[in-house]
């Protein structure tokens, strides 16, 4: 497994990347997760505030969540299946 990145690292411009995060079951998880401004999620339409901007994931089929990642890898790593 790739070395995580520090999360502050990561690409905030709406790339799709990696990121590590754990969940309230203490959990860790690895997800394709997207950083969302404030400006881009109100572009999209609905209400949303600055606490609505972060990094959001699906955290199954049908459940879009914001998570709290504490790393990230960037794609084409040697994990990488392509």
């Amino acid at each position: 497994m790739t070395n995580p990145q520090p999360i502050a690292t990561a690409p905030k411009d709406g790339r799709k990347v990696t990121v590590f995060w754990t969940d309230r079951d203490g959990q860790e998880n690895e997800s394709v997760a997207q950083y969302r401004s404030l400006d881009r999620l109100k572009s999209a339409g609905g209400e949303w505030d600055a606490s609505d901007e972060g990094w959001w994931a699906y955290v199954d089929s049908d459940t879009l969540k914001r998570i709290q990642p504490h790393g990230w890898k960037p794609p084409g790593g040697e994990d990488d299946d392509e």
